[in-house]
């Protein structure tokens, strides 16, 4: 296995900054203020894994693999750094931050500039790791793979090896077969694998059957594909609008053997690399960036939005985090919700009111906002204000969003006259809007008419819908609300809801209402086509009960059938609503803007999701999936080396009623290596605009619920037709590097 690093020095051959983490060196660890020790860092020659050193004798060699690393953040941005290191040693510090429930990894280096380095170093480290194919990420893993097993480190693979090493890969062979395997690759009969004979191996094991089925049957040129059989595949099998020219581009993009790249022939294993990347994946690449006209006003979008976004946990007794408001941010997330109460030291706090979560200070949440709002998407993010505080503490909040947002804060309507709609998000590219209660009408900018009669406003309490015994604190108590506050609210003023009628005649577009899940449901299914043409110039946020203790998720889904554009799920919680959220918002950049489909949009529209009539949101098709097979699938139960998944694909469609369906594969025993199902499936989609489509891989469990191994969502309307990769993703959504499904798709007209 000598050749492992090769993959991760893919492109960095000889460079500085991977010498530099390869030497390693001496960083602080910080764990509390009276916690800071001295550890030994340093990446291994795999370049994909980081080791320290550990004082504890039953863990000598501690390490974390670079995919396990979600961030690297310069200064003293994480929750720990700030509350146990000084100001003044701000550039020395530095955090790793890593993905899902893992603990944050705080660090000091003795000067800035190493400090700096050891950012940058790591930065490029990942970067190079991102921009590896599917394949080259696969070999790594199973290069990785095969080091574990080799337990004496002699570069070789006795037959016990070979067994481990295919329990870690999460396939489980009978004894005969790895028996058989063993000796078909043991050319030198010396009771060991080496060198070629371990490549041999690899080759077998790897080998891909239905890849070499499609292959042959296009591979017409002494047996490779020429431009013209290529051509003919993307035609006929992609069901794509492709010429020579494209076929030749990917030859030359992906041909990896120079001979057969001068005939302009593509072999197998360039036709692999082609599947493996972008052109070849389920996505249509079209829809990777932003594609959607972003000049609409703001209410004609889905904007992904979150509920109690300062959590960590659950609502009861959950910490509360600024790391919460980050994660969600860098997930383009763009409306977040703050619920302010009064401090110490005259400072507002943030928390959940009523409960034992823990609380942050207003002021430093507003700056982590400031900081991270549009590192992934530079559309404009609402800052939807629950305020429980004092005048005097609510003059503060507003001084602390003036004075650390600038001028990114909204604090005047856009032009010179009164606005009858909302701007648009690419008029409002890296603004921040305030969502809360305002004490006069936004007229009042124009007309020079500032007065006020009552400064007192009734303030929907989400938090005392908590059914935790707080029955008498009155839902909608009056609080004061200070002119600075107000002042701030331009295009989000909260208003309560006194029905479709009063808001048509009463409201105008920027007075919007909140409503929690059971209200928001029921007018969904009692006035579904009110609700949308409600949405058609005002915007409804949607939030969840206040019974879900656990920060459990609703369904967004017939939300956003009847146009509601903020529909805020607890961001904090993976679930199947998550996933959706998160497959719902793929498409168009990622940047937390979908744009609705015109018989969402459009007054005339008679469009109701219940009832479907005839009309263009009426688009019949077919939509064929045949699930083929799945790659390296993650073990589930780390603690159980030997236990391998017994995979099934299950597909669900989510959109209008009549659309939701599901269907699922057969289960296949101890493999979760390279599972073949070869199983076809059909759904009738009436409204393909509002639907998405599912993959959910399960482990069967013949005596409990199955558990969850990977899943990947995403519009069906993004869906490329024919051969097509599915990348997977963990419950909480990052990315399986190695793992994924194998699938053939038809999206077809219905006659």
């Amino acid at each position: 296995m000598e050749s492992n690093g090769a993959v991760g020095k893919h492109g960095l051959e000889g460079d500085e900054d991977l010498h530099f983490l390869l030497a390693g060196g001496e960083l602080i660890k910080v764990r509390s203020s009276n916690w800071k020790k001295i550890r030994y860092y340093k990446l291994q020659d795999d370049c994909k894994t980081l080791w320290h050193q550990s004082h504890k004798v039953i863990r000598k060699k501690k390490t974390l693999t670079i995919d396990d690393i979600d961030s690297v953040r310069k200064g003293r941005q994480s929750d720990g750094l700030r509350k146990h290191t000084d100001p003044s040693e701000e550039d020395r510090c530095f955090s790793i931050i890593l993905k899902g429930h893992k603990k944050t990894l705080d660090l000091m280096a003795h000067t800035k500039e190493d400090a700096s380095q050891w950012v940058r170093c790591l930065e490029k480290v990942m970067n190079n790791m991102h921009k590896l194919s599917r394949q080259q990420k696969s070999e790594h893993w199973i290069i990785n793979c095969m080091r574990k097993a080799d337990k004496n480190e002699d570069n070789k693979m006795s037959l016990k090896e070979v067994k481990r090493f295919l329990r870690h890969i999460n396939v489980e062979v009978d004894d005969n077969y790895a028996e058989e395997i063993f000796r078909r690759c043991d050319k030198s009969n010396s009771g060991t694998l080496e060198d070629s004979e371990i490549k041999h191996f690899y080759d077998l094991l790897t080998s891909r059957e239905e890849i070499d089925v499609i292959y042959s049957n296009y591979a017409q040129t002494d047996g490779q594909m020429s431009t013209r059989d290529l051509l003919t595949f993307l035609l006929k099998e992609q069901r794509e609008n492709a010429t020579a020219a494209d076929a030749l581009a990917l030859i030359e993009k992906y041909e990896p053997d120079t001979a057969a790249k001068e005939k302009r022939h593509l072999t197998k294993d360039g036709f692999l690399m082609y599947l493996h990347n972008e052109e070849g994946s389920i996505l249509n690449p079209g829809h990777k960036n932003v594609y959607q006209d972003m000049t609409h006003p703001l209410n004609h979008y889905f904007i992904s939005s979150s509920h109690n976004t300062y959590l960590m946990e659950d609502q009861l007794k959950g910490p509360s985090s600024t790391e919460a408001y980050i994660k969600a941010l860098m997930k383009s997330c763009r409306c977040v919700e703050l619920d302010c109460w009064d401090g110490a030291n005259g400072e507002p706090i943030i928390y959940h009111g009523y409960t034992l979560t823990s609380k942050i200070l207003f002021r430093d949440t507003i700056k982590a906002i400031k900081d991270f709002a549009f590192k992934t998407s530079d559309y404009p993010v609402i800052l939807s204000l629950e305020n429980h505080c004092s005048l005097e503490q609510q003059k503060l909040m507003a001084h602390h969003m003036i004075s650390i947002l600038g001028d990114a804060l909204l604090t005047k309507p856009l032009g010179e006259t009164m606005p009858t709609t909302f701007p648009s998000p690419e008029e409002l590219r890296g603004k921040f809007l305030i969502k809360g209660k305002r004490l006069n009408k936004l007229e009042a900018f124009f007309n020079n008419n500032n007065t006020i009669e009552d400064d007192s406003v009734s303030e929907e309490d989400e938090a005392a819908e908590q059914e935790n015994g707080q029955k008498a604190k009155s839902k909608k108590s009056k609080i004061k609300l200070s002119k600075e506050l107000s002042n701030i609210v331009i295009y989000c003023k909260s208003v309560h809801f006194h029905g479709f009628e009063h808001a048509r005649e009463s409201l105008s577009f920027y007075e919007m209402s909140s409503f929690k899940e059971s209200k928001a449901f029921n007018l969904a299914n009692s006035s579904g086509t009110a609700f949308i043409h409600h949405n058609m110039d005002k915007l409804s946020r949607i939030y969840p009960a206040g019974s879900r203790t656990d920060s459990s998720n609703y369904n967004p889904v017939p939300m956003w059938n009847t146009g509601c554009q903020i529909v805020a799920l607890n961001f904090q919680t993976p679930s199947k609503e998550m996933h959706i959220n998160q497959g719902r918002f793929l498409p168009n950049g990622m940047c937390g803007y979908i744009l609705k489909p015109e018989f969402q949009r459009k007054p005339s529209s008679q469009f109701d999701p219940n009832t479907l009539t005839k009309g263009p949101w009426l688009q019949k098709k077919l939509f064929h999936v045949m699930v083929i097979s799945a790659q390296q699938l993650p073990k589930i139960n780390k603690d159980k080396s030997k236990s391998i998944v017994d995979p099934l694909v299950r597909v669900e469609i989510h959109g209008v009623q009549a659309d939701c369906a599901s269907q699922e594969t057969h289960f296949i025993e101890n493999n979760g290596f390279n599972p073949m199902w070869n199983e076809n499936f059909t759904f009738k989609i009436q409204v393909p605009e509002l639907a998405v489509v599912r993959f959910v891989v399960e482990d069967y469990d013949s005596t409990s619920q199955n558990d969850l191994v990977a899943q990947y969502c995403l519009p069906v309307t993004s869906v490329q037709n024919g051969y097509r990769h599915v990348p997977l993703l963990t419950k909480r959504g990052d990315v399986i590097a190695s793992a994924g499904l194998f699938v053939h798709l038809m999206l077809l007209d219905d006659k």
